[in-house]
């Protein structure tokens, strides 16, 4: 699932995500539209936070196998 899609599903999402993993809130709103990549580190954290609604491959999907190998196809 996209994040941004994550995201809407609830109000407030965006801020409380940004709360547990310590990011502000404007930058969750960038990665969410595509203005900014997601650092892997927080990739991995935000596939946690969404208990894997929101994959690693999700967020990086042009070059998560690079930074996680065991995802590859």
């Amino acid at each position: 699932m996209e994040l941004k899609a994550y995201l809407s599903k609830e109000r407030g999402r965006s801020s409380k995500m940004a709360r547990a993993l310590n990011i502000s809130p404007g930058f969750i709103a960038m990665i969410a539209n595509g203005k900014k990549a997601v650092p892997p580190k927080q990739a991995v954290f935000i596939e946690k936070y969404t208990s894997g609604q929101v994959t690693r491959k999700d967020l990086r999907p042009l070059d998560y196998a690079k930074f996680w190998p065991e995802l590859a196809d």
